[in-house]
């Protein structure tokens, strides 16, 4: 048994040790601490990386998913994300058909099992890092190392910082990275377990077995490969016994027996780390061959430090990001769904007291480096080897060093580098209890930190389960954060609370004067309100700001529309669809704008554009009939209306305005049918039943026209045209008595 593990004997008595039972423990305890989210919404990134993602869907070929990136949008696009993802894409379509639609609860419980068979995982994997490996004769890993890795198994399965990954859908590739990673780990070791047997330290088939999950999981997620730069190190500094202290004593006295290092003879290290190399080469190549071009182009808001024009600037910013992302793995109470916008003020000077935070992370790194690699004890030297392996590796896709990121700091990427920070903080507390008499203080302290832990990530989960109160928790941790109010706003808005979003939107806009999104938001609802000069200055400032913004285009021209500003509007409208030429919406507008300048064929065409672009576009389909209608183009406008029908047979709207052309056109039976139709579809519309009232009158139909229009006036006393129609029914009743007295 290994000595952290005797000195943890006091937190976990040898009874409670089979590894059955410690995997049970984690599982249940992982999803005991994350249950409290399995039925909550679909929230922030998951409404356009789910909800408004096409790949989901049946109607796209499985084949797509291999071409677009993780938000639906093609790799080759400019504006794509470039985060290449399909198989955490492929769970989410096969989570889609089993739950019969969009239905959360599904989605989320699937992420809290990952996490709770992740968790199970790293009681095999701490119990490598903390025991090593040695086999039995008949092959089976011995597990030199239980209670520490039970321990360190428990501290990542209640750890806060993963509510991001496990409440939030998104996150799952996360999850799917993270099982993989350590499946590839957990495979490379495997490479060897024959040694004992056959006296051959490698298996050419678990290290191809070992880059191939390395592949999985870079598939799920992009830090996935970095598990082949672990394992070198796992196999360079434990299996290869590579000393650093040894070597540098050695260059130092120019001892002749460094040329005989059997790390640098050993023919099956270099053979494993040749095949480590050529195939983490090959993926990345094919990854970058199917990216198509270049990276994505984010943002100065997205991540301020890296548009720094100072070097300087830029690596104190990167290291306080550092920093931010250690004290979220110590103490994550204060948490965030998003730490962009003004959440992190740039330094940008060394006299700034933050970079105490800088000071102190390096300062730890250093000491920890220094003991993991020339400490003359082994067992501590692999311990701290792999610890910061695992805290650091993982974390490097994310750390700026090799390419732009989109966000300052991210929760979720700190999935698999705290499993180091758990390695670590294991081996604090065995060395703890091993140099003071007080273990009973240090056992409450360790059971006291996975009941805090536990009890924060159940609330943390809950603040996960809807948008509102996800949003509104991020207030205490960034309040200079405009997003987070942006967010707020938005879902204010959402709700119909147009008074409390405005404030929302405007501070968003304070806090961030070039925020064009919180712009558009807050120009639309004061278009609503008829508040219409200061919504065009603030569409008109967002376009100035960013003047690819085909969405705020299109709004200014609805504005300008409404201030009857009609050149102005066209102009606008035609910007719009020159930043974005697949806009149906903004075709649609267009041809409002027509309509009401009487340009009817233009008007026509724009909206025949908007159903070209988005068959399903209903209100561009019922604009064409309702004009070929008053136009007198009554044939066309019942092809339009046929051809609507056939690309959208449920829309009532539609059968409603087919219903008014076949019934001048005399097909009564047809108008009929297709105006019961509607109403069965939606019978607490008063027009329905007036116009089908209208189609009976004329028919001759008139106790049916009469029903209807009683109905009609029930559902909108005010219709005058109803009223004045039923006054001449009744009229026609009297008359018709009359005579047959």
């Amino acid at each position: 048994m290994a000595v952290l593990d005797t000195d943890l004997d006091h937190i976990f008595p040898s009874s409670v040790l089979p590894p059955f039972w410690a995997k049970l423990v984690v599982g249940l305890v992982a999803i005991v601490c994350f249950a409290r989210s399995y039925d909550g919404d679909f929230v922030f990134d998951d409404s356009e990386a789910i909800v408004n993602n096409k790949d989901l869907q049946a109607e796209t070929p499985l084949g797509d998913l291999w071409h677009h990136d993780f938000w639906g949008s093609r790799l080759s696009s400019n504006t794509s994300h470039k985060s290449y993802r399909p198989l955490t894409v492929l769970t989410f379509r096969i989570n889609y058909y089993l739950s019969g639609g969009f239905h959360p609860v599904g989605f989320h419980v699937v992420n809290i099992l990952l996490h709770g068979g992740v968790s199970v995982l790293m009681v095999d994997v701490f119990s490598v890092l903390f025991g090593g490996l040695q086999y039995t004769s008949k092959g089976r890993r011995l597990h030199l190392a239980p209670r520490a890795s039970l321990l360190a198994a428990l501290l990542f399965a209640v750890h806060p910082v993963h509510t991001e990954c496990v409440a939030g859908v998104v996150g799952r590739a996360d999850l799917l990275c993270a099982l993989f990673f350590l499946l590839s780990f957990l495979g490379y070791c495997k490479a060897f377990r024959e040694s004992n047997k056959e006296g051959a330290y490698s298996s050419i088939f678990w290290v191809l077995l070992s880059i191939f999950l390395g592949a999985v999981a870079m598939l799920c997620k992009e830090q996935g490969i970095t598990v082949l730069g672990l394992n070198a190190v796992f196999d360079i500094l434990v299996i290869g016994k590579f000393n650093v202290l040894e070597i540098v004593q050695k260059v130092l006295h120019k001892d002749k027996s460094l040329e005989g290092l059997g790390m640098l003879r050993n023919g099956g290290l270099l053979f494993r780390m040749t095949l480590l190399t050529s195939g983490g080469a090959g993926v990345l190549y094919v990854r970058w061959r199917i990216m198509g071009t270049g990276p994505p182009a984010f943002t100065e808001v997205d991540n301020p430090a890296s548009f720094a024009d100072s070097m300087l600037v830029r690596a104190i910013n990167y290291n306080y990001y550092y920093s931010l992302n250690a004290w979220l793995l110590l103490c994550p109470w204060w948490l965030c769904f998003d730490w962009s916008m003004g959440c992190i003020p740039l330094i940008k000077s060394v006299s700034d007291w933050r970079v105490i935070a800088l000071a102190a992370l390096w300062f730890c790194l250093i000491g920890l480096i220094c003991q993991a690699l020339c400490s003359e004890d082994g067992h501590k030297r692999r311990i701290l080897t792999l610890g910061l392996g695992f805290l650091v590796i993982p974390f490097l896709p994310a750390s700026n060093l090799f390419f732009r990121v989109g966000f300052v700091v991210a929760e979720r990427v700190l999935y698999l580098p705290s499993v180091g920070y758990c390695v670590l903080l294991t081996f604090g507390f065995g060395a703890l209890s091993k140099h003071t008499k007080k273990k009973k203080l240090i056992a409450a302290v360790v059971l006291g930190i996975l009941f805090i832990n536990m009890l924060r990530c159940v609330v943390r989960s809950g603040q996960w389960r809807s948008e509102e109160q996800l949003f509104r928790s991020a207030l205490s941790v960034c309040p200079l954060n405009a997003k987070v109010h942006y967010n707020i706003g938005k879902n204010l808005a959402d709700k119909g609370n147009q008074t409390a979003a405005i404030r929302y939107y405007r501070e968003a806009v304070r806090l961030n004067p070039k925020y064009v999104h919180a712009m558009n938001n807050l120009g639309n609802i004061l278009k609503e309100r008829n508040e219409l000069q200061e919504a065009e200055e603030l569409l008109s400032l967002a376009v100035r700001i960013q003047p690819d913004f085909a969405a705020a285009w299109m709004n200014l021209g609805i504005v300008q529309n409404s201030l009857k500003r009609f050149e102005a509007a066209e102009q606008s409208y035609r910007m719009a669809i020159k930043h974005r030429r697949k806009y149906p919406d903004c075709y649609y507008n267009l041809g409002r704008l027509y309509a009401d300048l009487n340009r009817h064929v233009d008007a026509l065409n724009a909206w025949r554009n908007a159903t070209v672009l988005k068959p399903e576009h209903s209100l561009a389909w019922n604009n064409m009939i309702i004009l070929l209608d008053n136009t007198g183009n009554l044939a066309q406008a019942e092809a339009v209306g046929r051809e609507a029908l056939e690309l959208i047979p449920n829309d009532h709207s539609l059968m409603f305005s087919l219903a008014n052309v076949l019934g001048k056109s005399q097909k009564y039976k047809e108008s009929e049918a297709l105006f019961l139709k509607a109403i069965k579809a939606n019978p607490n519309a008063a027009s329905y039943h007036g116009n089908l009232a209208v189609l009976y009158h004329r028919w001759g139909h008139l106790d049916l026209a009469k029903k209807h229009y009683e109905i009609s006036l029930q559902l909108d006393p005010t219709a005058s045209g109803t009223k004045e129609n039923y006054g001449l029914l009744r009229r026609k009743l009297e008359l018709m008595q009359k005579k047959d007295v």
